[in-house]
Order: structure tokens, then sequence, then C-alpha cells
């Protein structure tokens, strides 16, 4: 399997404990990228498949500018 790969199934994987921690929401959380990149940073195997742990901050911000350009574009659909 490709780091890409397992990256994406780690988001996956993230987005399914997010799903299961906001049960009672219905997995809505106006602050989910800060959910993910904490989940990511210390309860997955991000950081080894990078080679670093990068700041959390940054990762959040990329998940979200990530979601706005995918939302946006042509072909959304699921991540």
């Amino acid at each position: 399997m490709s780091t890409t790969d397992q990256i994406a199934a780690l988001l996956h994987q993230a987005a399914e404990t997010h799903h299961i921690v906001y049960a009672d929401t219905d997995g809505e959380d106006p602050d989910w990228a800060t959910f993910y990149s904490d989940w990511l940073l210390h309860h997955s195997r991000l950081p080894e498949l990078l080679a670093a742990k990068p700041v959390r901050s940054h990762l959040t911000a990329e998940l979200v500018a990530l979601d706005e350009h995918f939302t946006h574009s042509p072909a959304a659909g699921d991540w």
C-alpha cells in the first residue's frame, strides 16, 4: 500500500472516529479540523508516514484549505 493510500486510510479512520465521538450531533462539529489534526498527530501513524510531526495548527489549516477546495470543485463528493 502506498503512503498516499495509507494517509487516505488514516483520514477515513479519523472521520469514523470523529463521527463516533460526535454521534449526539450526527457528526456536526464546526471545529472538525482541529479534532482531525489532533487525532492524526496523537493517535495515528501520520507522523511516522511523513517522517516528521507537523505542527498541529499547520495541519489544521491545510485540512480546512483542502476541504474548501474540494467542496468548491465540480467533482465534489465524498473525500
